[in-house]
């Protein structure tokens, strides 16, 4: 039986990672200096694998990720599916303590199970998932594709973890990320299991 893996990762740092300024799918911003470092560390570690198809977002810090591998002219698809979540009215603004404080109440509602409330102007985790769930389908359906990069974001790639090991919504904080994290995932056909769980050593080196 044939495995598909699955690399899993999450783009590098932007100044807005750095800053404390709200990300989400309505914010384009590139890599920083050390963003483009933590890629390349990356590159350099996993160039070796044979990677047959390169997934990202449509955002330019998940596209920068993996230049590296697109570079060598590994066949690459853009999907908004994989987008992070729309943050709705706090995108591109520095978090407040208000803002912090009806940040966190948003997240403790998700972790009750009330997936389907919207961030105001923005996302709910449910309508995430909706979203991934047709690329999600279309990855699994291409046994073709035995090695799979996916660069995306923090809050979609733990919603996108939960769907593919059955996790409830309301458990998707579990997993962790930061920045140019790997998670490596085996699927024989019918489950998924984690190889590597939010894996950085591949950034030992580069300075912070």
């Amino acid at each position: 039986m044939s495995i598909k893996k699955i690399y899993l990762i999450r783009h590098g740092q932007t100044d807005f990672n750095l800053q404390g300024i709200v990300q989400g799918s309505g914010v384009d911003a590139p890599l920083n200096e050390l963003g483009r470092r933590q890629a390349d560390a990356f590159f350099q570690k996993y160039q070796h694998i044979p990677f047959d198809k390169v997934y990202t977002s449509t955002l330019q810090r998940a596209m920068q990720s993996v230049q590296g591998f697109t570079d060598k002219g590994i066949p690459h698809e853009r999907h908004a599916g994989l987008n992070e979540i729309n943050w709705g009215t706090r995108e591109g603004t520095r978090i407040t303590p208000e803002e912090d404080a009806y940040y966190h109440r948003m997240l403790q509602s998700w972790t009750e199970g009330e997936t389907s409330l919207c961030i105001e102007g923005g996302e709910s985790p449910e309508l995430v998932a909706a979203r991934q769930k047709p690329v999600i389908d279309l990855i699994l359906s291409r046994p073709e594709e035995e090695n799979v990069l996916i660069c995306m974001h923090g809050r979609a790639m733990r919603i996108l973890l939960s769907q593919l090991l059955r996790y409830p919504l309301r458990c998707m904080d579990q997993f962790e990320h930061q920045n140019l994290c790997l998670y490596q995932l085996d699927y024989t056909g019918t489950m998924f299991s984690v190889k590597k769980y939010c894996d950085v050593a591949h950034l030992q080196e580069v300075q912070v």
